[in-house]
């Protein structure tokens, strides 16, 4: 073996227990699905062990068989490696291909206890390659009974699965405030007030006015909210 993983954990370690999506605006769209799958047929394995102080650590390589069910259906076969410790900790990694309606194709990495139970995220796509399936995967291994109980998303026990696909929603427009800018002399101001050409603006506390002048001119921006003008900046227009 020319690699060696220490657990010190011996109770399994589970993913997040479910996936979230970002908005990106770009058009795109998200929906849980989730298979439930059995791979027990097993052929081209192998199995190397080696041994230090620990104990005796185990590879195994092969191929392993079945059927899913579920959103995601058809013939299943699981290409994966299994490294375990002496107290059959470790870790399960490959590849998860159903062939069905969407021909869904996944990598997956998971951790996998002493009692042989698994758990991690896979990774692939469906029937295209802009259909990206995340989905949390839980499955249980023997070497005798190869994948049973396996799970794509499914709820509580394995998590989530969600496919992202083109299309979808747009995003949400929003509109801005409207403005107006008036350029003059100040006829009025207070610090709860302005006024420039006969236009009246509120002044919020953020703003100070106090070094401001009746007979000043001024560039005054204010926002329009129904029939509030709110003052946003005010500046010397230079004119003499």
């Amino acid at each position: 073996m020319r690699r060696l993983i220490f657990i010190a954990a011996t109770a399994l370690v589970l993913v997040g227990a479910g996936i979230a999506v970002a908005h990106e605006g770009n058009g795109k769209s998200t929906k849980q699905v989730s298979a439930a799958f059995t791979a027990a047929s097993a052929s081209n394995v192998r199995t190397d062990t080696c041994t230090n102080s620990n104990g005796t650590y185990t590879t195994t390589r092969g191929r392993w068989t079945g059927s899913a069910t579920g959103d995601l259906s058809g013939n299943a076969t699981i290409d994966a490696e299994i490294l375990v410790n002496p107290s059959g900790d470790g870790t399960v990694s490959g590849r998860l291909r159903i062939d069905g309606t969407d021909h869904t194709v996944a990598q997956f990495d998971a951790v996998i206890d002493g009692k042989g139970n698994l758990a991690g995220l896979a990774e692939g796509h469906g029937s295209a390659d802009w259909n990206k399936l995340i989905a949390n995967l839980s499955a249980n291994w023997s070497s005798t009974a190869g994948f049973t109980s396996g799970k794509l998303g499914g709820g509580t026990t394995g998590g989530n699965a969600v496919v992202v696909t083109s299309g979808g929603c747009n995003p949400t427009a929003t509109s801005k405030p409207e403005t107006i800018e008036v350029h003059g002399a100040i006829t009025a101001v207070s610090g709860t007030s302005i006024t420039v050409a006969g236009v009246i603006c509120a002044v919020p506390t953020t703003i100070s006015t106090s070094a401001l002048h009746i007979g000043d001119r001024v560039e005054l921006k204010c926002t329009v909210s129904g029939t509030t003008n709110t003052l946003v900046r005010v500046s010397n227009s230079g004119d003499h």
